[in-house]
């Protein structure tokens, strides 16, 4: 039978990183031994000084409603962050701390965006992207990048691809996918061109921030002239190994976090009470103190990155940042292996999934049809144990 759900949630698509998790969770449960390349999670568990933070926490009865764009002695601490790591001045009344860098994004399109409006969004591009902009009755529009670019845009695409109906751009560096890292100069470029178009606002999603290897990523709202059109995103789940204790937060011009904070009261409210009390150490700690999961990242980067260079077919070039490698599988397609025809990135995917029960995601889905996928943020062992088994089945 047809269920009268919305139009709203029947235009939605599901999210393919989460799909491929729990379609690698239903093959475990048969009894099958597969290695998860697809999940963007850090192995590490969250270091003991946060962990003691939240305990102390507990300790002191933090347990009531917390004021809904966060408390101020951890948006003071978020201010502190942006001055000491990105040169950003912000105020504590510019901050909102939200249950995830998601919710972050998803408020600032909710608050900005109307129907009609258009997003652009440089490709390859986080999975939800396209989604929220779809929830915020807008239009997204993908600006197309390969690895032969290493996957970032130039400012002559970017200036192609705004017209009057253009409201935002969202920018991720370093970027999941692909690993890459705006430069300085290269930002810079492309604000000279969103200079002429004063109606068009800039969401900067900093999340991998602090995993990079040797390539500093450098902060949108730095750029004087778009600090007042940028929103800077950024949050703990990645570098602090603390994907579920959900803490974002945003800093923005002081009328769109006010605008973030109502959006957020009728949503969620607050931000749990014993993360946020947890948070304010982290985000003061120096950074220093994660830098031991950032040099085991690099070590896995060039493991996997040497493995696949051993394959024939994989395309690859080496990320500056984040936990992933991307590469163009394209040589693939048109192919049959082992009776299976391969089309496209997903035929791909799916087929090392049942092949060599090695669960990846298509670049479909982060708007790269020639790419798939992997996360390295696995042991070195299961690392080359998945790419031998993704050897073995091609060959």
């Amino acid at each position: 039978m047809a269920y009268p759900l919305s139009d709203r949630i029947k235009s939605l698509p599901v999210s393919q990183t989460l799909a491929m998790a729990a379609k690698a969770r239903e093959l475990r449960a048969e009894g099958k031994d597969i290695i998860g390349l697809s999940l963007g999670e850090p192995d590490f568990n969250t270091p003991d000084f946060i962990k003691d933070a939240a305990i102390e926490a507990i300790n002191q009865n933090y347990n009531s409603y917390s004021p809904v764009d966060g408390y101020v002695e951890l948006k003071e601490a978020i201010c502190t962050k942006f001055k000491r790591d990105n040169n950003l001045d912000y105020k504590p009344n510019q901050i909102v701390v939200s249950t995830g860098a998601k919710q972050s994004i998803a408020n600032v399109a909710q608050v900005l965006l109307n129907k009609g409006d258009e997003v652009l969004l440089p490709a390859p591009y986080w999975v939800s992207y396209s989604a929220i902009a779809i929830l915020s009755e807008a239009t997204f529009v993908e600006i197309p990048s390969t690895i032969d670019t290493n996957f970032k845009i130039t400012p002559a695409q970017l200036e192609a691809a705004i017209t009057p109906k253009t409201k935002m751009v969202f920018f991720n560096s370093p970027n999941n996918p692909s690993g890459s890292i705006f430069s300085e100069a290269e930002y810079r470029a492309l604000a000279k061109v969103l200079e002429k178009h004063p109606q068009i606002y800039i969401l900067s999603d900093e999340i991998y921030e602090h995993i990079n290897y040797d390539c500093k990523p450098f902060s949108f709202a730095q750029i004087e002239n778009m600090y007042d059109r940028t929103i800077t995103v950024n949050g703990l789940a990645k570098a602090f190994a603390m994907t579920g204790w959900r803490i974002g937060y945003l800093g923005a011009p002081e009328w769109i976090a006010k605008a973030c904070t109502k959006m957020q009261g009728q949503v969620t409210s607050g931000t749990n009470c014993i993360a946020q009390r947890a948070a304010i150490t982290a985000v003061l700690a120096p950074v220093e103190k994660i830098q031991f999961m950032v040099d085991e990242f690099k070590t896995r980067r060039d493991i996997i990155i040497g493995l696949l260079r051993e394959i024939d077919g994989f395309k690859i070039n080496v990320p500056d940042g984040a936990f992933y490698v991307f590469p163009d599988v394209s040589a693939f397609f048109g192919k049959t292996i082992d009776g299976v025809t391969i089309e496209n990135a997903g035929d791909f995917s799916l087929f090392i999934l049942e092949k060599a029960n090695v669960a990846t995601v298509s670049g479909d889905a982060f708007g790269a049809p020639d790419c798939i996928r992997m996360s390295y943020a696995a042991s070195e062992l299961q690392i080359r144990e998945a790419i031998k088994r993704i050897k073995e089945a091609l060959s």
